[in-house]
C-alpha cells in the first residue's frame, strides 16, 4: 500500500530499565514511524484500534490487535502505523525471556492479556509496585511466553510473480480478479502461482487474500461502518459469513470489536 507522509516519533531514551517489567503506554497518530533502534531486554508490542507494521532482522512484521510482536533484545526494528492505535510495549528483563522465541515473531494475545493491560494502562502503572500488581505481571508473563506463536500473520515476498499481485490485492482488498486472471496478467500459469503461494507465502492465494480483507474491515468498523455494511462491501450475501471469518482470526466478533474501540 501507499504510504502518506510520516511522522517521526521521538526516541525514548531510556539507558537502564526502572525494573524487570515495565511498561510504556503511548497514543500513535496516522502515519507514525518509529527510528530503527534496539534494546538490551525484550519487548513485547500490543496495540489496540488500529494495524502495526514492524520491520524487524529483514522482515515485515504485521500484526492486527488479536496479535502482538514479541521483539528479543539486541534486535534491531522500526515500526509503522497507518492509522491511530493505542500502543503498549511491555519490556522484560532478558533473565526472564528464556521461554520465549529466539526470533521476532507474533504472539496471539489472549483476553486475559488485553484484560491486564487494560487494567495497568487504566490505572496508569507503568511499573507494578503492590503484591497484586506483581502477581499480574506474572500472570501476563505466563500467557505470553505459553501463547500460540505465528511467524506472519501476512506474509510477504519478491517472487517475480507474486509481489505485484500481493501489493494490488493490498491496494484494492475487495477486488475478485481470480488466480487465472492474475496468472495471464503476469505471463505464467494458474498452477505455477499457486505452488509460489504455498512455497513463498505458507499459504493459498485465497487464504492470503482473506486476511487482507479482515485487515480492511477492520478499518471499515473503525470508521463507524456497520457489520452488515462491511459484510457487503466485501462481497459476502449476508453478515454471518463475514462474521465467522472474523472471529476466526481475531477471536472476537466484529460488533464485540467495536465496542472494545469505543
Amino acid at each position: 500500500m501507499k504510504r502518506a507522509a510520516r511522522n517521526l516519533h521521538p526516541s525514548l531514551s531510556i539507558d537502564t530499565a526502572p525494573s524487570d517489567v515495565f511498561m510504556n503506554f503511548e497514543a500513535f497518530l496516522s502515519n507514525t514511524e518509529t527510528r530503527v533502534h534496539s534494546h538490551p531486554w525484550g519487548q513485547i508490542q500490543l496495540i489496540s484500534g488500529g494495524i502495526l507494521e514492524m520491520e524487524a532482522e529483514d522482515t515485515r512484521f504485521l500484526a492486527p490487535p488479536h496479535l502482538a510482536i514479541w521483539v528479543p533484545a539486541g534486535i534491531n526494528h522500526c515500526s509503522f502505523n497507518r492509522k491511530p492505535l493505542d500502543y503498549c510495549s511491555l519490556n522484560i528483563a532478558l533473565d526472564l525471556t528464556k521461554h520465549f522465541p529466539s526470533q521476532t515473531s507474533l504472539i496471539k494475545v489472549t483476553p486475559i492479556v488485553s484484560a491486564i493491560v487494560d487494567d495497568f494502562r487504566s490505572r496508569d502503572i507503568n511499573v507494578a509496585e503492590s503484591v497484586q500488581d506483581k502477581r499480574l505481571i506474572q500472570v501476563l508473563l505466563d500467557q505470553l511466553a505459553t501463547g500460540e506463536v505465528e511467524h506472519h500473520f501476512l506474509p510477504t515476498t519478491n517472487n517475480k510473480y507474486l509481489e505485484p499481485i500481493l501489493a494490488a490485492v493490498e491496494e484494492s482488498p475487495t477486488d475478485n480478479t481470480s488466480l487465472g486472471d492474475w496468472a495471464a496478467k503476469v505471463h505464467t500459469t494458474e498452477r505455477t502461482l499457486a505452488r509460489h503461494c504455498q512455497t513463498e507465502l505458507g499459504m493459498s492465494f485465497t487464504e492470503w487474500r482473506l486476511r487482507v480483507r479482515y485487515l480492511y474491515s477492520m478499518e471499515l468498523l473503525r470508521k463507524g461502518h456497520s457489520v452488515k455494511e462491511v459484510a457487503f462491501t466485501l462481497g459476502y450475501n449476508q453478515a454471518s459469513p463475514y462474521i465467522s471469518m472474523f472471529e476466526k482470526y481475531s477471536g472476537l466478533t466484529p460488533e464485540q470489536y467495536k465496542n472494545r474501540l469505543l
